[in-house]
């Protein structure tokens, strides 16, 4: 299951504040360079150098104060000048072209915050071509400089206008941000890039590009670091505890981003050297600290269960496990298991993307499951058990007896009862592939039919949490699935009183596939025949469970089809019942 949502990174929350200050340095800055404020070796390199908003400041500065030098004359008193004007666009975007640093850096401060929330201000910076002078400026030796280059690049890629983002790209930003941080060794550079990438990674066409240049490096510099995964030097046994610091969830959320782009996408991670092992663990410390709500906790379920979809078929050697050859190999992970029980993750403790489907992965979010309150949270740790029991190899089978053993079935069905849809429906998605286990099948019939069918709709009629109708699908599915090849299940079905909302659905729904999927079930209970004098009884017959064609039409299909009886009126009207001439 793979997330349909993207994260950009926010900016700057005391913005006028800021902005004040900023611009009144910047300002302090021009009227000293202005009126002489530096020595005599400064000036003469800046000489000849001035620009066209200079050299106008600096002509109404004179004219106002002849006598006063910069460090008399007050930012207020200059603006309350008549002849005083900020710098335009142009001009800023001129300034970072600068011979000296100290004004590339304040204009690029100053287009930072220009840009803030403003479309229309990064559409001109973009047009005007100052992308690629702050891209260039990404690799400027003073700190002080790429920093604030970086920050406008950051609030110029924030937002849905993915020309920015482009742009951004077209001139190797990418590339550019990958090395600011191997270089920087400032966590708030760190952070300006982690959330620049952040921001260009919820582009489609970006994604792999942010792989290619820059997943090792996120990996090595953050995302191992930051989750906690190396060893406390001075206690090498132990692992450190993660740190939920901001560049750790810029990075988390990017990756998330990418994880979510295909299989080539979701198998370069799982390749990357440290990563899953990475995320498994700053998961592990957030369970054992009870600190599971957090967004870096939640990006990091967002990309394993990303990471786990599919990996039944993507993994190098996945026909090596196919059900087959499942008995004899669960009987080797076991005797490994047990050979070897101090390892967390099995005998010869895997690795890499082997951590993924380990049965112990499954404690681990049956926990997180338990104890998070963030919806995100809940509905990717289910939609990672829904991946990792879904096809049919030999890993699939244990981790669906494993969920059993760990008493996971009840930590599911009570999420059966939240008033999120999209938990609900990744839960009963997660129940529908634990269900292909003979026992879990029985396990779920009994405990969670109640709650599968409270939650569909009767007829038109929707229940208090009026779900979506992809989620109402998903609950049909999941109730096909628990009462197929078992009729004890079926005729709990019908005690439970899902008949009446089966049929009004069959019947009376406009989503075709809510009808679709409610006549599979009818179907399927009809046809044990056993049944069928209790169905009887309670005033149901055949027609009751057959498709009603006519309501498996949705809106669009009904509209044409009047539309074609409209046409067909209008033919015979003027073919068939036109007047004859007079001769």
């Amino acid at each position: 299951m793979l997330p349909s949502n993207c994260h950009h990174q926010p900016c700057f929350c005391n913005f006028q504040h800021f902005l004040a200050r900023r611009l009144r340095a910047c300002m302090l800055f021009f009227l000293r360079v202005l009126r002489g404020g530096y020595d005599d070796a400064f000036m003469a390199q800046l000489e000849g150098n001035l620009n066209p908003f200079f050299q106008a400041m600096c002509r109404a500065q004179t004219l106002q104060f002849p006598h006063k030098r910069s460090s008399m004359v007050s930012l207020d008193s200059i603006r309350r000048d008549p002849r005083w004007r900020d710098p335009n666009l142009h001009e800023v975007i001129s300034m970072l072209g600068h011979p000296m640093d100290p004004v590339k850096s304040n204009a690029a401060a100053y287009l930072q915050h220009l840009c803030y929330e403003s479309d229309r201000i990064k559409q001109e910076v973009r047009q005007l071509n100052g992308v690629p002078i702050l891209v260039e400026l990404l690799d400027h030796p003073k700190p002080e400089v790429h920093r604030k280059a970086c920050g406008a690049l950051r609030n110029i890629s924030y937002g849905k206008d993915h020309n920015n983002k482009m742009a951004i790209k077209n001139c190797d930003g990418i590339q550019a941000l990958v090395r600011l941080m191997r270089k920087s060794s400032s966590i708030e550079v760190k952070e300006l890039v982690t959330g620049t990438l952040w921001n260009l990674s919820s582009h489609e066409p970006l994604k792999m590009m942010v792989i290619n240049n820059g997943l090792q490096t996120l990996t090595d510099e953050i995302i191992i670091p930051y989750s906690g995964c190396r060893r406390d030097s001075s206690n090498p046994s132990q692992l450190l505890s993660a740190e939920w610091n901001t560049v750790f969830k810029n990075t988390s959320g990017c990756l998330r981003n990418v994880s979510s782009d295909g299989a080539e996408a979701r198998q370069r991670l799982r390749d990357c050297e440290g990563l899953v092992d990475a995320l498994l663990h700053a998961l592990q410390s957030a369970v054992v600290n009870k600190d599971t709500d957090n967004k870096s906790v939640e990006n990091c379920v967002c990309i394993l269960r990303n990471l786990s979809y599919h990996v039944h078929k993507e993994i190098p050697g996945a026909e090596r496990f196919q059900e087959p050859h499942a008995t004899h190999l669960m009987r080797s992970v076991g005797h490994q298991k047990k050979k070897n029980e101090t390892d967390c993750f099995g005998g010869k403790r895997p690795k890499g993307l082997e951590l993924l489907y380990q049965p112990e992965v499954v404690r681990l979010y049956l926990s997180l499951l338990t104890c998070s309150q963030n919806h995100n949270t809940l509905e990717a740790a289910a939609g990672a058990l829904q991946n990792l029991a879904a096809g049919h190899w030999a890993w699939s089978s244990y981790i669906r007896a494993t969920v059993r053993k760990e008493k996971g079935l009840p930590i599911l069905v009570e999420l059966l009862r939240s008033d999120v849809d999209k938990v609900v429906r990744a839960v009963a998605i997660a129940l529908r592939n634990l269900a292909m286990d003979r026992r879990n099948k029985d396990l779920i019939g009994s405990y969670a039919l109640r709650d599968l069918v409270g939650n569909l709709p009767c007829g038109q009629q929707h229940p208090a949490k009026n779900l979506e109708g992809d989620t109402v699908v998903s609950i049909l599915n999941t109730i096909h699935e628990i009462i197929t090849d078992s009729p004890e299940n079926a005729r709990a079905l019908i005690q439970g009183h899902a008949v009446q909302k089966l049929v009004a659905i069959n019947k009376s729904s406009q989503a075709a596939r809510e009808t679709k999927a409610a006549s599979h079930v009818l179907q399927t209970i009809w046809a044990y025949k056993d049944l069928r004098t209790a169905l009887m009884k309670a005033g149901w017959n055949k027609s009751h469970f057959k498709v009603f064609c006519c309501h498996s039409l949705d809106v669009a299909c009904q509209r044409r089809q009047k539309e074609r009886l409209q046409i067909l009126f209008v033919i015979h009207l003027f073919v068939f019942r036109r007047p004859q001439l007079l001769e």
